[in-house]
């Protein structure tokens, strides 16, 4: 059954009904587990354990809805250092570095096994041996530098979609340690946010307790109070332990659906639907988290979005319609956090390997997506993106009328952005320069009515409204990135 809302003038359907705030951000959370390599439903089992301790200690109920928006999102802001992360090990899998790292410390055996195998893969020992040296040599200076770029943007993507500054605050301080030696601000004790420490003690559970077993993790607590995490919650933690109920639906071996019906019978606040403009912010929000991995695609979701919203225009299709494009291609790059950025950001042609894990992301980012029941639709179309008219696309090779409207313009505005962009490793190309290289591939490959629309679009004075230069910032702390690759290398990257 389909419903309509509306807002500032705007009409959005849903094929199953509105949707609420915590059907979305739960769903959105396994993007977020991609990111960190972590195991799948890490943000929702963290949630659950977060929020019992969070019951136990008598937290107002205030606190307590802020802190179950601090536990979903806590790793917002994660894919925002990926880039630099990959770059710091020498082009190795920052994923495997990110959940490797949370398992130990300097001195545990597993920790060095781990660099071994993902710093500067492929080179001889002792160069490998020279990087790992130095990564330790500026450990203080990387982690800094690396845990800066999380928080800020986690805690501004918190504020941005008002989800109370409390959890903001939280998900800014989630990596300070009791003895003042965790980052951003070596905050020590009480003077680090309370749900910040809650949030640190319930994801190391998590983390421990998947890779370990539960009697582990809770031997990491006690072994880490009072240096890692203040020892109340840890003392919270184990009563809730002893006496029972702590891990029901959230052992690391329980199925996924399970925990997230947990997390979902926790929100007693806001089950209304989001209204268009809130949807909106949270799918523009999510765009920027995937944009934000690496600097070859900076911004290009949100650019993707305005040119599918613009050809929708002008195609004629109905107001509804429009907006589910725009969300789609908002979000049709979801799954691409599965992908380490030494192969997003690779200075070359990816292997067929590489090539494999390329073209498994529009399924993931159909699987994430359609854990929400309005966007069933919406998930197909996302994942739609790269299939092409002759059965040559992916990941389905679906032909001709298999392949919606909707995600046929996706498909044209992802390759016409991606070339309009200007990038870290060229500028911009002119708008017509493309559609001259889109056109070789009309109408076997691209839709014919789409590609006549955009050129339609480009021929008016059409241009992508919004700033989508590289910011130098990124650049700086990318330098890989700025070097020259051609165009070749680049149409590949347009192409993923």
């Amino acid at each position: 059954m389909r419903e309509t809302s509306s807002s500032f003038g705007n009409t959005v359907s849903y094929e199953n009904g509105a949707v609420a705030l915590s059907e979305l951000l739960s769903a959105l959370t396994f993007a977020l587990d991609l990111t960190e390599g972590a195991v799948p439903g890490h943000a929702l089992r963290t949630c659950l354990l977060g929020m019992r301790m969070g019951s136990a200690m008598d937290l107002p109920a205030e606190l307590m809805r802020e802190l179950y928006y601090a536990l979903l999102l806590k790793d917002v802001g994660c894919s925002s250092n990926a880039a630099r992360l990959c770059a710091i090990v020498g082009g190795g899998d920052e994923r495997a570095v990110k959940a490797g790292s949370k398992l130990g410390n300097a001195s545990d055996p597993k920790i060095w096994k781990m660099l071994w195998k993902n710093v500067l893969p492929g080179s001889n020992g002792v160069t490998r041996a020279l990087r790992i040296a130095k990564m330790g040599v500026d450990r203080k200076k990387n982690n800094k530098a690396l845990f800066e770029l999380r928080c800020h943007r986690g805690a501004e993507i918190l504020r941005k979609l008002e989800m109370g500054g409390l959890a903001a605050d939280a998900v800014y301080h989630l990596d300070e340690f009791w003895d003042g030696s965790g980052y951003p601000q070596h905050k020590r004790g009480t003077s680090i946010p309370l749900l910040s420490r809650i949030c640190s003690v319930a994801q190391n559970l998590d983390v421990f307790a998947s890779e370990s077993g539960i009697h582990a993790a809770l031997e990491v607590l006690g072994e880490r109070q009072g240096t890692w995490f203040d020892p109340y919650i840890v003392h919270t933690a184990k009563r809730l332990h002893a006496r029972g109920g702590m891990w029901t639906s959230c052992m690391p071996n329980d199925d996924v659906e399970i925990t997230r019906a947990a997390v979902l019978d926790l929100d007693d606040s806001e089950k209304a639907p989001l209204t268009p403009m809130r949807l909106d912010k949270i799918c523009e929000a999510f765009a920027n988290v995937v944009d934000a991995k690496s600097p070859f695609t900076y911004k290009h979701s949100i650019g993707v979005a305005e040119t599918s919203t613009a050809l929708a225009e002008q195609l004629g299709l109905p107001v509804d319609r429009v907006h589910l494009v725009r969300r789609a291609a908002l979000l049709h790059d979801v799954g691409k956090l599965r992908v380490s950025n030494s192969i997003l950001d690779k200075n070359g042609k990816p292997t067929d390997e590489e090539w494999s894990v390329i073209r498994e992301h529009p399924m993931v980012t159909r699987s994430i997506l359609s854990r929400v029941g309005a966007f069933r639709e919406l998930a197909i179309v996302a994942a739609e993106h790269h299939e092409k008219l002759d059965g040559s696309g992916y990941p389905d090779g679906l032909r001709g009328d298999q392949i919606s409207l909707e995600a046929r313009i996706i498909a044209v505005s992802d390759m016409f952005t991606a070339m309009v962009e200007k990038r870290p490793y060229r500028d911009a190309v002119d708008p017509r320069k493309v559609l001259g290289i889109l056109e070789r591939d009309v109408p076997h490959k691209l839709d014919a009515t789409c590609f006549d629309g955009l050129t339609a679009l480009v021929d008016s004075g059409w241009t992508l409204p919004r700033e989508l230069a590289l910011s130098g910032d990124v650049c700086e702390l990318v330098p890989m990135a700025a070097e020259v690759i051609s165009e070749e290398q680049a149409t590949s990257i347009a192409a993923a």
